[in-house]
């Protein structure tokens, strides 16, 4: 189905049972966030906040909460999508399939974005204070906008063409934001923006900033779309939503014609502004630091405007549904451009950037009798250097000759490696470099370490399925507690700093060196706060460890040695406690979750809703 407007997706939802209208009056500050939270959690439907308290405009939340209702929205262009990707990815395809070739690329065509002359959505200005203005979690620094496309374009060469749509979060009150005239502008590394914004500055230029607020779900889905080099988000919008994204300009600013919202502004250079906290995809806050002012101009809102959000956390949350569908939509893209590259998973449950899984080809010595990682570290070394897959800090891969192993299977997977690592030989660090810009365990904001768990060979030990009893023994180190088989949580004091740290794992180190059967079966070994809460779950594994580690600084070792340079051991230990530098973790608020208990109660509008 073509959807020309949010409203006819919200129809759409509702008519096929996948929305609910909320009629009684909800406050944007921290409710709204609240019920969503409880919503999406229990894997329920889409939310049409009928009745924002401050706000005439409703909002709309979990629209793609569910995969089920992601495919449900673009059901109708699904497959075209995949081909069209596939094509690009594979040009001799046209050779094989010319006539489908063909229409896929008469498609594209047919999908470029369309200049319109105007748009019923300028006849009503109005001021950030008549927004939906939504703060998510207690700590936050004031009310963002969490699904905004944000358009810039390049200074050098203007228009569409050029042009970059992303999804970066905007902040609307708070801080030293002045009301209805400022808004603060967060964008992380390898993003588009960040070019135009280069670019601007050498010249001098302000950057003039669209952002468009809802319109239809295709706009927002292209706003995270990691696209394949020539193809515009805008191009794909139009792809996906079968109808070609219509703009126009006025003021000198690009506006979305199918937008609920525009908000128009000016990012001048070398005009910064603390930005933040915000509770973030990693379940910690992001906290307080510089980022782009934006000036506003106007603000634009259609009539009868939805404004929809999504509320970010601990994962899994409504964005890892949009992960879901792009790893859908783009298939092998990235086995293209990394050659060798069979499967890669970026762990949603890790906070995606923390934690990336991934499978390759080994051919480069056939002929050697004894198998050890050799292509897979070409690999690694690619995907390391490619994109936001750049921003990882944990890289766990192997290969698997018979091609049965998935990275999406995270037990399977970690059991595969872990019987087949040397730790004496497969352990690669890369210090002092980038990190994401939400992970707090590194040395400063974007700084941190890496490291390259590569495995590739015969079966060099059995894991072990219970404790050891040597684990059980130590002193300060207690409760022992079995996260996957070889994986070992041990809970001891808090964290206080480096150089006690230091001390704290020798001693530990001290314990076990001697116990080389008990080693042999418990490569891995996790310190931590709560070892009962870290090996609750595997989802509990993998946020806590993964989460909490700076790996040059946080990764010890039993009978860890040196040896030109490289770094091995007999047990790897990983020290995942909190750190005082790091961002507190999201908590609810208790009375608020509390109030909003009216909504689910008998009479409310989500009474029974929820299984």
């Amino acid at each position: 189905m073509v959807y020309i407007t949010l409203e006819d997706c919200i129809n759409d939802l509702e008519k096929n049972c996948h929305l609910i209208r909320i009629k009684e009056q909800v406050d944007p500050h921290l409710e709204m966030a609240a019920i969503h939270l409880r919503v999406h959690e229990a894997q329920g439907p889409a939310l049409l906040f009928e009745n924002v308290k401050g706000s005439k405009f409703r909002a709309a939340s979990n629209i793609f909460g569910t995969m089920e209702r992601s495919r449900f929205i673009f059901r109708k262009r699904f497959e075209a999508i995949q081909q069209l990707i596939t094509l690009k990815n594979n040009p001799q395809t046209i050779f094989k399939h010319p006539f489908s070739a063909i229409k896929h690329g008469m498609n594209a065509l047919s999908s470029l974005p369309k200049q319109v002359n105007t748009s019923p959505l300028i006849h009503h200005e109005i001021k950030i204070t008549d927004l939906p203005l939504i703060q998510h979690w207690p700590k936050d620094g004031g009310a963002f906008v969490t699904l905004p496309q944000v358009y810039t374009e390049d200074v050098t060469k203007p228009g569409v063409q050029q042009s970059n749509l992303g999804m970066y979060r905007i902040q609307l009150t708070g801080n030293d934001y002045v009301l209805n005239e400022e808004a603060g502008l967060h964008y992380q590394i390898h993003r588009g923006i960040g070019v135009h914004q280069t670019k601007a500055n050498e010249k001098g230029l302000p950057l003039k900033v669209s952002i468009f607020v809802g319109g239809p779900p295709a706009h927002t889905l292209a706003a995270v779309m990691p696209l394949p080099e020539g193809m515009s988000e805008l191009m794909f919008a139009g792809l996906l939503g079968g109808r070609r994204f219509r703009y126009f300009y006025k003021d000198g600013f690009c506006i979305s014609a199918d937008a609920d919202f525009v908000i128009t502004g000016e990012v001048f250079p070398g005009e910064n502004k603390p930005e933040g906290p915000f509770g973030d995809h990693l379940g910690y806050y992001s906290l307080t630091h510089d980022f782009p002012l934006m000036r506003v101009r106007k603000i634009y809102a259609k009539n009868n405007a939805i404004w929809p959000f999504t509320v970010v956390g601990r994962p899994p949350q409504e964005d890892t549904a949009f992960g879901n569908l792009i790893h859908e939509l783009t298939g092998d893209a990235l086995t293209k451009e990394i050659p060798g590259l069979q499967q890669v998973n970026a762990v949603d449950a890790a906070g995606v950037h923390p934690l990336l899984l991934a499978t390759g080809s080994e051919r480069y010595t056939p002929y050697n009798k004894i198998k050890q990682p050799a292509e897979i570290l070409t690999i690694a070394n690619h995907i390391l250097g490619t994109g936001q897959l750049s921003l990882a800090k944990f890289l766990f891969i192997t290969a698997d000759d018979e091609r049965k192993l998935s990275p999406r299977n995270i037990p399977a997977f970690f059991d595969f490696i872990l019987k087949r690592i040397n730790l004496k030989r497969d352990i690669h660090f890369y210090t002092n470099t980038t990190i994401d810009t939400l992970d707090y365990s590194g040395t400063g904001l974007n700084q941190g370490s890496k490291v390259v768990f590569a495995a590739y060979g015969d079966i060099l030990r059995e894991l072990c399925t219970i404790i050891p009893s040597e684990f059980s023994q130590l002193q300060n180190f207690e409760n022992a507690q079995l996260a996957l088989p070889g994986i070992i949580c041990l809970q001891t004091k808090k964290f206080t700093g480096y150089k006690n740290a230091e001390m704290e794992m020798q001693q530990l180190n001290e314990r076990l060196c001697n116990a080389p059967a008990a080693l042999q079966q418990t490569p891995f070994v996790i310190v931590c706060d709560d070892a009962s809460f870290t090996a609750d779950s595997l989802n509990n594994f993998l946020w806590a460890t993964f989460t909490r580690c700076n790996p040059a600084y946080d990764i010890y070792g039993i009978n860890s040695f040196y040896n030109y340079k490289h770094w091995g051991c007999d047990a790897v230990v990983l020290d995942a406690r909190v750190k005082p530098h790091h961002a507190p973790a999201l908590e609810k608020n208790a009375a608020v979750e509390e109030n909003v208990d009216r909504i689910f109660n008998k009479g409310g509008s989500l009474y029974n809703v929820l299984k």
